[in-house]
């Protein structure tokens, strides 16, 4: 009965039907599913895991199965509190408790800890507790309180200062701040995990000496622990399996000799801190080592070859991120267990990868970008016929991309982005069946891409832009099963349309053809894209009405790129419907915004790069002052500004088409825009006021248009805008003193009919010798010209007489052999009959005031 009063009481919905068989007309309940009964008949274990039920737990209903010792009630969603009921008769002979992955929410009571004294495993994690109290018992062995909201140190304390008996302590991915102290009483403990929290201070000495003993994992990662880490004395770490003090503040120089103690260590991270000096070759010692991370320090010099030592076990090696020169030494050729070895982003050099990386048979994992390498590509890493990704990308490769990296079909990303690779693909690139990533962006490759290598079956990122690649997109490009996400093929020369086609790659997120030479309207079966987030078109030959692109269906757009093309009619309304970000974006890959500071001609200018592989530096240099980027400033577009709820549009850019009408009111609600160019267009009417609402907004071009009216005050409400450009307009009155507006430079607000004020002349200022056309108004209100009563019998003499002294200038410069005199002589008489035409203009001025 007890069990159906649990039943009753505790379970709101049991969707997948996992308790169908508990009724009460059954004989016994030790038939029924998820319970465990004694040889008598007792139930002693009820396991409901991943069982799919639904409510809120009552301990109490449980406590009075007297028998009742493991609880698994893991992957369900239960919320509960686990108190007790203090006046029960019942007590609790738990031993095991597993409630991880469920929705517990709120703090543990202090009852049921005290009650249940025969708890040997706690198993609380990924839920959402924010604290309570866990004063545990001797009797506790195992307690995972790991992906939760606890911030209270006190718990991490009481853990720690009364740990006697605990073997597993796992309070990782919580909030909990504070040091590390009173370790002492812990000398159980095996199993230690504190990693991704916000602990601070030094790791006590104390940790790597008595408290070791018996400990065989260890990790702190992800903190802002510090210490200096070549002074750990590792005395008594003979049980130690798996280390990891990755991302903290570690320094000091080099690695500790003493980790020599620990030969049992296998896993070995200090990865993500500042770590300086060589690499220790006492490494090489550690012959159980199996994965081994050093990665992103400032570690330098040669690569030790007493590290290969460790071949016989080495599985995974990690180096990347340093300051390491030389190349990958010939002691390594041993490890034929290696499957990963990473090490980008360094200054090594040399023909390693023929001579080394190419003799190791197991190897799955490449990564080698960012460094020094030259040469053409070693068609010797063919040999590696369990390769599944290659990258060499930004090295200073030469040469053309060899035939046969396909001669096993496991490449599953072949990444070559930033050499100086010429040449065509090879059409044996369409055998590599199970590629689903292509990047050879940003190389000197031409002519036609191959159509094997356009139909290959299972490609997700198809990344070429930067090239000189020519062609037509095939027609047939989204037939069959397309996974395509990734199509950017910008700043090539390929020619033709559009094909109808690509509207079948249904995943299609980003689609860049910008910088090419592509013509015709835009296939209105474009709309099928519903998770396309980045529409880059620009500078290409496309014409046609732009609202007959259905640019307000794309429900993820954040940005739009149309400029520099032949687009005609009115900006579409709905482009600020709201939208919301694809999944896509939020993995690793980068991306890189080269803004135009200069309004200069470059073919990247205010561009979204796609920058995985691509080097920042090598960019920036390519941009030097001799050609038309030199303008170009790189920016490290924040992913953060990718929204992953709902918004708007971050970028749009429709600037040189031939758009006409007015600026739709609508653009004002695209409250998280950060770049508007609408230049170069025929839009007329005025400046919207609602502009004004774009908080976010950092660029705003509004030239070379026919735009009238005033400058609208409510712009000075963008606090973040820093560039603003009205030029060459039809816009009158005074400049709005509001926010920035009057900090930008002049040439941002010229050529316009009546504008004044700062950074122009102030408004009612006209000087007679720059403007003296002018009109301006008198104290009655009227326009006044101030030439209107002018003696033009003085103005025809005074320009005659200029000219004609401009002629005898000439005339002197032949005839007269003492030319200097003579020019005075005449400079003197200009000036002095100029005097006399001010006086006179002085006088009808104040006659006319």
């Amino acid at each position: 009965m007890a069990l159906l009063v649990f039943k009753q009481n505790s379970i709101a919905a049991d969707p997948e039907g996992f308790l169908d068989d508990w009724r009460p007309e059954s004989s016994s309940p030790c038939s029924w599913q998820g319970v465990s009964c004694s040889v008598n008949g007792k139930v002693t274990m009820l396991n409901f895991t991943d069982a799919g039920l639904i409510g809120h737990l009552h301990m109490d209903d449980l406590i009075v199965l007297e028998n009742l010792q493991h609880l698994h009630l893991s992957r369900n969603s239960f919320s509960a509190n686990l108190s007790l009921n203090r006046t029960s008769s019942f007590s609790c002979i738990i031993k095991t408790l597993d409630l991880s992955f469920n929705n517990l929410s709120e703090p543990i009571s202090e009852t049921f800890l005290n009650s249940c004294d025969h708890l040997a495993t706690l198993n609380l994690s990924n839920n959402s507790i924010p604290g309570g109290s866990f004063r545990f018992g001797t009797s506790l062995v195992e307690l995972d309180l790991s992906s939760n909201r606890i911030s209270d140190s006190s718990i991490l304390d009481y853990s720690l200062s009364s740990c006697r008996n605990l073997k597993l302590l796992n309070l990782s991915h919580n909030i909990i701040s504070g040091k590390l102290d009173n370790l002492s009483s812990c000398q159980n403990l095996s199993f230690l995990d504190l990693s991704d929290n916000k602990l601070s201070g030094d790791i006590p000495a104390v940790l790597f000496s008595v408290f070791s003993r018996s400990l065989e994992s260890l990790d702190l990662s992800r903190n802002n622990l510090s210490g200096d880490f070549p002074t750990f004395e590792f005395k008594n770490c003979g049980k130690l399996v798996s280390l990891n003090l990755s991302s903290n503040v570690l320094h000091g120089i080099g690695i500790p000799q003493s980790l020599i103690n620990c030969q049992l260590l296998e896993n070995l991270d200090v990865s993500d801190n500042n770590l300086q000096g060589k690499i220790a070759a006492a490494l090489g010692s550690l012959r159980n080592l199996k994965h081994l991370n050093l990665a992103q320090n400032n570690l330098s010099g040669n690569i030790p070859p007493e590290l290969g030592w460790t071949c016989g076990t080495l599985v995974e090696l990690d180096l990347s991120g340093n300051e390491l020169t030389g190349g990958f030494p010939e002691t390594f050729k041993s490890c034929k267990a290696l499957q990963k070895l990473n090490l980008g982003d360094n200054q090594l050099s040399g023909n390693f990868l023929a001579q080394v990386i190419s003799t190791l048979p197991s190897l799955k994992i490449l990564q080698v970008p960012f460094n020094n390498i030259s040469g053409s590509i070693p068609l010797s890493l063919a040999n590696c016929r369990q390769l599944q990704i290659l990258d060499l990308s930004s090295n200073a490769f030469t040469g053309g991309i060899p035939s046969g990296f396909c001669s096993s079909s496991s490449l599953r990303r072949l990444l070559l982005a930033d050499n100086f690779l010429s040449g065509t693909i090879p059409a044996d690139i369409g055998n590599c069946k199970c590629l689903r990533t292509i990047n050879f962006a940003r190389n000197n490759l031409g002519g036609s891409i191959p159509s094997e290598v356009w139909k290959l079956p299972n490609i997700y990122d198809f990344v070429m832009w930067g090239n000189n690649f020519s062609g037509e997109i095939p027609e047939d490009i989204g037939f069959g099963s397309c996974h395509l996400e990734k199509l950017i093929l910008n700043n090539n020369v390929f020619t033709g349309q559009i094909p109808e086609s690509i509207s079948n790659c249904a995943n299609l997120s980003w689609l860049s053809l910008s910088f090419n030479q592509l013509t015709g309207t835009i296939p209105a079966s474009i709309q099928n894209l519903q998770k396309l987030s980045i529409l880059q078109l620009s500078s290409n030959s496309f014409f046609g009405d732009i609202q007959t692109i259905p640019l307000g269906s794309f429900r993820n757009l954040l940005w739009l790129d149309l400029s520099n093309n032949h687009f005609t009619g009115h900006i579409p309304s709905n482009l600020a419907n709201e939208t919301r970000l694809d999944p896509i974006f939020s993995y690793k890959g980068g991306y890189l915004f080269l803004r135009d500071k200069g309004r200069s001609d470059c073919r990247f200018r205010n561009s979204l790069i796609y920058s995985e592989g691509i080097s920042k530096e090598k960019l920036a240099e390519s941009f030097d002052s001799s050609n038309s980027c030199s303008a170009i400033i790189i920016y490290s577009w924040p992913k953060h500004l990718l929204k992953t709820v709902n918004g708007t549009v971050i970028f749009l850019d429709l600037s040189f088409n031939n758009l006409s009408g007015t600026i739709p009111d609508s653009l004002g609600l695209m409250s998280d825009l950060h770049v508007l160019d609408l230049s170069h267009n025929r839009l007329t009417g005025t400046v919207p006021n609602t502009l004004g609402s774009l908080t976010e907004a950092c660029l705003l071009n509004l030239s070379y248009n026919s735009l009238d009216g005033m400058i609208p005050g409510s712009l000075g409400q963008i606090t973040f805008l820093t560039d603003l450009d009205v030029s060459n307009n039809n816009l009158t009155g005074p400049i709005p003193s509001t926010g920035q507006l009057t900090t930008f430079p002049a040439s941002r607000y010229e050529n316009n009919g009546g504008l004044c004020g700062i950074p122009l002349p102030p408004c009612g200022y006209h000087s007679i010798t720059t403007d003296p056309i002018r009109s301006e108004p008198s104290q009655n209100g009227k326009n006044h010209s101030i030439l209107r009563d002018v003696d033009w019998k003085w103005v025809s003499a005074v320009i005659g007489y200029i000219f004609g002294a401009a002629v005898g200038v000439s005339a002197a410069n032949i005839t007269f052999r003492d030319k200097e005199e003579w020019l005075v002589k005449t400079k003197l008489k200009i000036i002095s009959k100029w005097k006399r035409i001010k006086t006179k203009l002085k006088d009808n001025r104040q006659t006319h005031p």
